[in-house]
């Protein structure tokens, strides 16, 4: 028994106590100003306090129902013991000997352990054996919980330590994690990874640091590397580019010469034959310089780039473009013209980089219109837009 419970018996027998001894209720004797015997505390913990006499009645009590009624004669008329069928069980009745048999709540196996409880104690009057039975309301519920709270209390602070303890390993072991997540990145050839929280300042975050540094000089080697060998292969395909042209060159310096003796010196008398050899020379001469083009442009693709930045006048070399094709748009009866502004800006740029740009854009327009035996017309338009740049159109009718 809680020392709750044992304190609210102590009172439940005090107030039986004085219901026997006294001509007041004890109801009236509860209500009762100044007294502290019986606080609230006590209350909330004492169902009924019954006073039995010495012949089994229901002498007073602190339910209303039981208390004694008196009829029209005076007479009191009290309730038998017995015929209260809703008492708890009564505890440790066994001290009680043979009267135990006059209480219909003596314990047995059948409610042992369950509801409320009851006490009775022996009270020697003068008027024989009377009992105060103390009924309390259940404890062990409240004693139950009382029981379990250190068992709650403790259970709580091993969650709370538990959760801190996996925080704490998680926090530890997620850096340790992304290290080894990277690291096998990296060996499956991955340099571009990078671990983050390199900005903690402890033993993890310095190591995370010096791995990023490390991938990152791993990234620029390789980098090094590869410019390294792109560069390796760009000279040797320079240097073959180079032995290539040269040997091609050769021939075509000797063609073009050889076009120029026969021009010159083996021209026909005849003024139409002339005229047939001096268009069959110039037209080959124009392919002639189509190929020492193209070897050109094969040189620049294997070697960088190295441009001459200047102002260039669009007119002239979109003429000096037009003039390479000009033999072979007269062939195939195609009109070329060119149609410009008189306030087209100069541009700067590379000059021979302008003239294959140009001149493959009119190859393509002319070889465009060359199956068509009604010929074609071919049209470069220079202009400026209204942002003062210059505008280079090229149309044709193919």
């Amino acid at each position: 028994m809680s020392e709750e419970q044992s304190r609210a018996l102590v009172a439940g027998i005090t107030i039986g106590s004085n219901g026997i001894t006294s001509s007041e209720y004890m109801q009236d004797i509860v209500d009762e100003a100044g007294q502290t015997f019986f606080d609230e505390a006590v209350r909330s913990r004492i169902k009924d306090v019954i006073i039995i006499n010495n012949d089994w009645q229901v002498h007073d009590s602190l339910n209303p129902a039981l208390v004694p009624s008196m009829d029209d004669a005076g007479i009191a008329n009290y309730q038998k013991l017995g015929a209260l069928t809703d008492l708890p069980p009564l505890m440790e009745g066994g001290r009680l000997g043979e009267d135990i048999a006059n209480f219909p709540n003596r314990k047995t196996a059948a409610n042992e352990n369950f509801g409320d409880e009851a006490h009775a104690v022996p009270i020697e009057t003068s008027k024989g054996r009377w009992y105060v039975m103390v009924l309390l309301k259940n404890d062990k519920g409240l004693s139950a919980w009382r029981a379990a709270r250190p068992l709650i209390y403790t259970l709580g602070v091993l969650l709370v330590s538990s959760l801190i303890t996996f925080w704490l390993v998680w926090r530890f072991s997620r850096p340790i994690a992304d290290l080894s997540d990277a690291a096998r990145r990296v060996a499956d050839g991955d340099l571009s990874v990078r671990v983050p929280n390199a900005s903690r300042h402890n033993e993890l975050g310095r190591l995370t640091q010096n791995f990023n540094e490390m991938t990152a000089e791993l990234q620029k080697k390789r980098d090094l590397e590869t410019q390294l060998q792109h560069a390796e292969k760009s000279a040797v395909v320079g240097r073959l580019g180079s032995a290539i042209a040269h040997e091609i060159r050769n021939p075509l310096n000797y063609i073009n010469l050889s076009l120029d003796h026969l021009r010159t010196s083996l021209a026909p008398n005849d003024l139409q034959k002339r005229a047939t050899v001096e268009r069959l020379t110039t037209q080959l001469k124009a392919e002639v310089a189509r190929i020492n083009t193209r070897i050109s442009e094969f040189l620049s693709y294997t070697r960088p780039a190295q441009l001459e930045m200047h102002p260039i006048d669009l007119r002239a070399a979109v003429e000096d473009a037009l003039r390479l094709v000009e033999v072979q748009a007269t062939e195939s009866n195609i009109e070329t013209s060119i149609e410009a502004a008189d306030n087209i800006p100069h541009v700067r740029g590379d000059a021979e980089s302008l003239r294959s740009l140009f001149t493959n854009l009119i190859i393509n327009a002319v070889q465009a219109m060359e199956g068509d035996d009604a010929g074609g017309r071919l049209t470069i338009t220079l202009s400026a837009n209204e942002a003062g740049r210059a505008c280079v159109d090229v149309t044709d009718t193919g």
